[in-house]
């Protein structure tokens, strides 16, 4: 028997969390932890509280007239949002949906006992909630990041990754996210990178019914895996690159999310992608080759110190990172492809 969801480990929680505490013992350690209350004086979290109707009457008052993006399912799917058989496209459809509608749809469906499954998401606090910050301010320093709002009905969200840091505050109804660490992928049989549901390769396991004559490998997965269960006031800390799955419950839930720490917008999947074509095909001595340089330039502990020995100004794209440095990189790489 693998370890279920049930009876693995719970994520560490702490209380009374305060942003110095949080960049001095939370990040260095890069593990979930639950932020047990972190926001719970949120009048936002008030109104969560107090219900269905009471949540949507706040989320009203917030709305900034902009569509966002929609997943609805049909009832058969249970509110798990995935592939088809043979990922021959998606078991959901994607549109777009005011808020009065989205909130008009979701209490006429509470009472359902299988309601279709919506789940719309990633809508920016200050272009589709303007005013909602003020009220509701995340009490940690999370630079640069945005709160984004997800709104929906009982929900699964496949197992996937966040390039950024992140912390998800739970506004109305239940989360449960289950986590797994990063050196996991290999036994979590990743979905395509290129044909995903919503940016992000998420895993194949059904991870609550996971079938291991298909997925053998997923045990080594479930015994690593650890579940972080989240009520109106909490949050939960997410290191960017942590694999998890998130279960909404409830009949209206809602959600604040805040990403930082990509700079620039630059993402290191796409140098893996990069990789795949330029190295992984490779005659196995090439490859090992390959491994000794990355290493040296990227992976080991001393890689920002290779190029000390050169003068400073002949370091070009060794150099320390700056923005100077980065075009210097992008040049170098769109001569490179030959763009």
């Amino acid at each position: 028997m693998i370890p279920s969801i049930a009876t693995a480990p719970r994520v560490p929680e702490m209380r009374g969390m305060t942003a110095e505490r949080f960049a001095a013992d939370v990040l260095p350690a890069y593990h979930p932890v639950i932020l047990r209350g972190l926001v719970a004086d949120w009048p936002a979290v008030a109104a969560g509280r107090a219900g269905p109707v009471a949540t949507a009457d706040y989320l009203r008052r917030f709305d900034g007239g902009r569509p966002a993006s929609l997943f609805v399912g049909a009832p058969e799917i249970g509110g798990r949002f995935f592939y088809r058989e043979e990922l021959s496209g998606f078991n959901f459809e994607r549109g777009q949906i005011t808020l009065p509608l989205l909130l008009e749809t979701l209490l006429k469906e509470a009472a359902n006992p299988r309601p279709p499954a919506f789940y719309a998401g990633a809508a920016s606090a200050p272009e589709h909630f303007p005013g909602w910050t003020r009220e509701n301010p995340l009490p940690l320093a999370t630079p640069d990041a945005v709160p984004r709002i997800w709104i929906g009905n009982a929900s699964r969200v496949s197992t996937h990754y966040d390039v950024s840091s992140n912390i998800a505050a739970v506004v109305a109804g239940h989360r449960r996210i289950v986590l797994f660490p990063p050196e996991q992928t290999q036994n979590l049989y990743v979905g395509p990178l290129d044909r995903t549901m919503a940016g992000q390769p998420t895993s194949m396991v059904d991870i609550e019914a996971p079938d291991l004559e298909r997925f053998p490998k997923f045990a080594a997965a479930a015994a690593a895996m650890q579940v972080a269960e989240l009520a109106p006031g909490d949050a939960l800390f997410i290191p960017s690159l942590w694999w998890h799955e998130v279960r909404a419950s409830g009949p209206l839930n809602v959600l604040v999310n805040f990403w930082w720490g990509q700079e620039g917008q630059v993402s290191p999947f796409a140098a893996l992608v990069h990789a795949i074509m330029a190295v992984r095909d490779l005659p196995a001595g090439q490859r090992a080759a390959m491994r000794t340089w990355f290493d040296h330039y990227v992976f080991t502990d001393d890689a920002p110190a290779v190029a000390d020995h050169l003068p400073v100004a002949a370091r070009g794209i060794l150099g320390p990172a700056s923005p100077e440095r980065d075009d210097m990189i992008r040049a170098y790489l769109s001569r490179a492809l030959g763009r």
